[in-house]
C-alpha cells in the first residue's frame, strides 16, 4: 500500500515522523518545524512505519556525528522510504545524497520554509481550522516543566577546530522583544525552568549593536545582561548555556547571588594551556581565568560552573596536558565533559602539525576524567548535611528524580530523592544525605 495520501477534505491529515539529532539547538529547531507543522494540520507519527513523511535532522559538527546521523537518514529509508534531511549536514548536500541518493530532499540549518516545501510536496496538507489547535508556546519535544530558549543563531568566532560558522553562518541575534515574549510565554504553559542557548550565549545582541526596544514600561537592549536582567524577573529557575568568558559576563553573577538567575554558568573553556588556547583560536581567553573564577564565587558563593575540554589537540604536548589538569584541581570546577579530538572535514586545525595519537588520546581522557572525578566528589560531598531546592524530573517506584541548581537536565548529575506526593516540575526543598562523584541523595522535606 502506497503512504501517499491524497488531498481530499474527508481523508485525515497526513502524518510526519522527525527525528532530531545532536545539540539542544538542533532540538529547539525542530520544535519550531514541529510546531509549524501541527499549524498545518499534519499529524506527528512516533514511528516511521506509521508515517507519509520522515524528517531527519542532523549533526555535522563531528564525523561521529554524521556517521550517526547517515545511519538514522539510512534507518529511515529502510523502514519508511520517504526521507527529507535538514540541519547542519544538509550545507553540504552531497555529503548525504552520494551516500543516499534516494531522499527526496535536502534543506541546510534554520531552512524551515524549505523543510515545509518538501514536506508539502511529499504529503499535502489536509487543513481543518476548527481542529488544527497549536499551543500557544508551539510544540516542545522536552518535558514540559523545562524548554530550551534560543536566543541567536551562528556564531562570529572562528575556533580551528569548529565548523560551525560555515554550517549555520555569522551570528543574528534575535530581538530582545521576541526573546522576552517567548519567555512569558513559556512561563505562561507551566515551564519551571528556562535553559538559554545559542552559539555564544555571551555574545548576544554584538551584531545588532545591542538595538534598543520598548517592552512594557522601559527600554531594554538587545544584550546579554539585559536579557538576564528581564528574564530574571519570570519567576522561574533561568540557566546560562554556551557564555564565552568575555569581561562583561561579571556582570550577571550578582543577579545570581540575589536568586534572579540559577547560579550555574556554562563556560566552554576547552583548554588552559596557552599554547593549546592559541592554536584553537579560543576567544576571550586571559591569562586571569583562574583570578576572575575565584571573583566569580566571592561574588555568589553557591556558584556551580560547568565546562568541557577537549584532550588530544594537535599539538598538544604532556607539559600542556598536565597544565590543564593543574589548572582543574585549581579552578575546581562542578560539573565538566572531556572530549577526545576528532578531526571534522573543513576545520583550520587539520592543518596544525603535531597530531596526538589514538592511544594517547584515550590514555589522557582517562587521565582528565580521573582527575576532575575526585574534584566532582570532593565538591559534591560538601552538599551534605545542606537542603538545596530540587526539580523534579521523573518519579519511580522506590522515590522520585530531580535536579538541584548545578545540574542541566540530561548532561550533570541528578538527585535522588525519598519523600511523597511529589509532581514532575514541583521545585521543593530537600536535605541531602549522600553523595557519590556524580550524584546526591537526600530526603524532600
Amino acid at each position: 500500500m502506497s503512504l501517499k495520501k491524497k488531498n481530499t477534505k474527508n481523508e485525515a491529515a497526513p502524518t510526519v515522523g522527525l527525528v532530531s539529532l545532536g545539540c539542544p539547538k538542533a532540538l529547539v529547531d525542530s520544535e519550531r518545524i514541529l510546531t509549524q507543522l501541527r499549524s498545518e494540520g499534519y499529524q506527528l507519527s512516533p514511528n516511521y512505519e506509521g508515517a507519509d513523511v520522515v524528517i531527519v535532522n542532523t549533526c555535522g559538527f563531528l564525523d561521529s556525528a554524521k556517521k550517526e546521523s547517515l545511519d538514522a537518514i539510512g534507518e529511515a529509508l529502510d523502514v519508511n522510504g520517504r526521507v527529507i534531511v535538514t540541519g547542519c549536514m544538509g550545507a553540504e548536500p552531497e555529503s548525504i545524497t552520494k551516500v543516499h541518493p534516494k531522499v527526496m530532499a535536502v534543506t541546510g540549518p534554520q531552512q524551515y520554509e524549505e523543510v515545509m516545501k518538501a514536506v508539502h510536496s511529499a504529503a499535502p496538507p489536509v487543513h481543518d481550522p476548527y481542529v488544527d489547535l497549536v499551543p500557544e508556546q508551539g510544540i516542545k519535544l522536552t518535558p514540559r516543566h523545562y524548554a530550551y530558549l534560543k536566543i541567536s543563531e551562528g556564531c562570529n568566532n572562528r575556533c580551528s577546530f569548529c565548523i560551525i560558522p560555515s554550517l549555520r553562518g555569522d551570528l543574528v541575534s534575535r530581538p530582545v522583544i521576541q526573546v522576552l515574549a517567548e519567555a512569558e510565554r513559556l512561563v505562561k504553559a507551566g515551564v519551571k525552568e528556562i535553559l538559554v542557548i545559542s552559539q555564544d550565549t555571551s555574545a548576544y545582541g554584538i551584531d545588532s549593536k545591542y538595538q534598543t526596544y520598548p517592552w512594557k514600561n522601559r527600554t531594554v537592549r538587545t544584550k546579554f545582561i539585559d536579557l538576564c536582567n528581564e528574564l530574571g524577573e519570570l519567576g522561574v529557575w533561568v540557566r546560562l548555556h554556551y557564555v564565552y568568558p568575555y569581561p562583561h559576563v561579571d556582570e550577571v553573577f550578582p543577579l545570581m547571588n540575589e536568586g534572579k538567575i540559577l547560579p550555574y554558568i556554562d563556560i566552554p573553556f576547552q583548554h588552559a594551556s596557552p599554547n593549546v588556547l592559541k592554536n584553537m583560536r579560543r576567544p576571550a581567553h586571559q591569562e586571569k581565568t583562574l583570578e576572575r573564577i575565584h571573583g566569580w564565587r566571592k561574588t555568589c558563593p553557591d556558584l556551580a560552573i560547568r565546562s568541557t575540554f577537549i584532550v588530544g589537540f594537535p599539538g598538544e604536548t604532556e607539559d600542556d596536558f598536565k597544565f590543564m589538569l593543574d589548572w582543574l584541581e585549581e579552578a575546581q570546577l562542578d560539573r565538566v565533559g572531556c572530549f577526545k579530538y576528532e578531526p571534522v572535514e573543513g576545520a583550520k586545525a587539520n592543518e596544525l602539525e603535531g597530531a596526538v595519537s589514538e592511544e594517547m588520546k584515550e590514555e589522557r581522557w582517562h587521565r582528565f576524567m580521573q582527575t576532575q572525578q575526585k574534584i566532582s566528589a570532593s565538591r559534591l560531598k560538601q552538599k551534605v548535611g545542606r537542603t538545596i531546592p530540587v526539580i523534579i524530573d521523573d518519579m519511580g517506584e522506590k522515590g522520585y528524580v530531580g535536579r538541584s541548581s548545578a545540574d542541566a537536565p540530561e548532561i550533570d548529575g541528578n538527585v535522588y530523592i525519598t519523600g511523597k506526593g511529589l509532581k514532575q516540575g514541583d521545585i521543593v526543598p530537600v536535605k541531602i544525605t549522600k553523595s557519590d562523584e556524580y550524584d546526591l541523595f537526600g530526603k524532600a522535606s
